[in-house]
């Protein structure tokens, strides 16, 4: 059964609520948001965005699911196709549902969409270099470490380093 469906406007309210619940534990690994972020208005816009950019076809946006309660995003944004044919993940769960498996099976099945559906050759991820869960994640779903960008992302104030993640499609 699938844990991801496309994100809908009808998500907002259940993001929102994600998102403020997990705000200080966000806060370590994700840049800084304005107060809007973390509301169902500023995720209506978020989402109308990311349909938006989906039907460009530059982006993936889905939502994580356990069962029907909505726990946590999953996305292949930056999509560029022609010689490159890559995307780059992003994804974030509830901490009430970690531990469970959720995020790895979201990551299996947004890859498999992305190599599938999308034609895509590469998909690039980034932790910060003391996010050893999501390496976890990826590492469980065939990424591979290629290095470390220094200054990569402006984390809680401070730019911070990243450990740099791919997979590529052996096909």
């Amino acid at each position: 059964m699938p844990v991801t469906r496309l994100v809908a406007a009808t998500d907002a309210e259940a993001l929102a609520d994600v998102l403020h619940r997990n705000r200080d534990a966000m806060a370590a690994i994700e840049p800084q948001r304005p107060p809007a972020y973390f509301t169902p208005k500023g995720q209506r816009a978020i989402i109308q965005d990311a349909l938006r950019r989906h039907a460009e076809g530059l982006s993936f946006p889905r939502v994580i699911l356990d069962g029907d309660d909505v726990v946590g995003r999953v996305n292949l944004n930056e999509i560029a196709l022609g010689p490159a044919r890559r995307g780059v993940l992003g994804y974030y769960l509830d901490a009430r549902a970690q531990g469970r498996g959720l995020a790895t099976r979201a990551v299996d099945e947004i890859v498999t969409l992305a190599f599938g559906r999308l034609g895509l050759h590469r998909i690039e991820a980034a932790t910060r270099l003391d996010n050893e869960a999501s390496q976890r994640v990826l590492e469980r779903n065939g990424f591979r470490s290629f290095g470390v960008a220094r200054d990569y992302l402006r984390v809680g104030g401070d730019w911070q380093d990243h450990v740099l993640y791919e997979r590529i499609d052996s096909r």
